[in-house]
């Protein structure tokens, strides 16, 4: 069931909530959490929502989706509530902002979120360059934002690492749940070696390869060289480096892996990669500091800088030839 309520405000919205909760039988005893999106109004906005009613089945939650609308246009809160088979195991209330209004979007959330409940904040495209100082962040015990879902991915990848907190994390991370455990599975058998060196591959513009790559440098404490392959592919492939030979993990199709290492039969795995739906159902299970990821940040962003300044230390000088 959807339910348009155009020029309204959030305490008629909440009365249409508790009217159609109390009509239908319904409980928000049941949600488990608040999560908040924040997005462009727009087809973004229905992508956003159709990956929150997937997530929704395996965490019951109220979804609260902020589109800001044109900006120069005349102030207006349009708002719509959706129920049923319509909002997946949750509710969703899509808050329509115009005008002065756009940039209100936590003032409008505020009176709608679940009493008692953690709050996850998610951008499922552009976010703002600190998450944490965000009016729509500071609500949130737990933020999420996508790197590879933005116009220019490393440039945003570089603006998680500069401005990490506590609670940030990024759908580029989540995608690597695959590779890490597979990698991690495979230096469990035999031979038991020290890896000296790796190499990752992948496109140019993908920050998941430059987290994997981080990653691994930070778990293995080796060189890891990273190899940009064309753009639009994600991962390509991992290679480790042992004494008895290399544990190779390839991924030619963007579907199945091929993981080969000495004394052991080639396997086949499954990576495929991962829809937004997926990723954002792992995310929503925890709700503590993901270290794990922060410390993968950290290395990427000082790998990075060491390499900037490296490339700036052999600028030739002005005149040289």
């Amino acid at each position: 069931m959807i339910i348009d309520m155009p020029s309204t405000n959030t305490s008629q919205v909440n009365a249409k909530l508790v009217e159609l909760r109390e009509a239908g039988g319904m409980t928000t005893l049941g949600r488990v959490l608040t999560l908040v999106i924040a997005t462009e109004d727009g087809q973004q906005t229905e992508e956003a929502i159709d990956a929150a009613n997937d997530a929704s089945r395996e965490h019951p939650c109220r979804v609260l989706v902020v589109a800001r609308g044109a900006k120069r246009a005349a102030a207006r809160f349009d708002a719509q509530v959706r129920i049923g088979g319509d909002a997946g195991a949750s509710e969703v209330v899509v808050l329509r902002l115009y005008g002065p209004l756009a940039d209100e979007g936590a003032s409008c959330v505020e009176p709608l979120l679940l009493p008692d409940a953690p709050i996850v904040a998610w951008w499922p495209f552009d976010a703002p360059a600190v998450p944490a100082t965000d009016p729509i962040g500071r609500l949130a015990d737990r933020r999420i934002t996508d790197s590879a879902n933005t116009k220019r991915p490393i440039k945003a990848l570089e603006q998680r690492a500069a401005s990490y907190t506590d609670g940030d994390t990024d759908l580029a991370w989540t995608r690597l749940t695959s590779w890490r455990a597979m990698l991690a599975s495979a230096l469990d058998l035999p031979p038991h070696e020290k890896v000296t060196e790796a190499t990752v591959t992948g496109a140019a513009d993908s920050p998941s390869t430059d987290l994997l790559a981080a990653w691994l440098a930070e778990s293995l404490r080796v060189p890891v060289r990273r190899v940009k392959a064309d753009k639009g592919g994600g991962i390509g492939s991992v290679s480790l480096q042992r004494r008895s030979g290399p544990v190779e993990l390839v991924r030619p199709d963007g579907k199945t892996g091929t993981l080969t290492q000495p004394g052991q039969p080639e396997r086949k795995v499954a990576l495929q990669r991962r829809k937004v739906n997926e990723c954002l159902a792992e995310e929503l299970r925890r709700l503590d500091a993901d270290e794990i990821y922060a410390d993968a940040l950290r290395r990427w962003r000082k790998l990075n800088t060491a390499k900037s300044g490296t490339k700036t230390a052999r600028k030739p000088k002005a005149g040289a030839s």
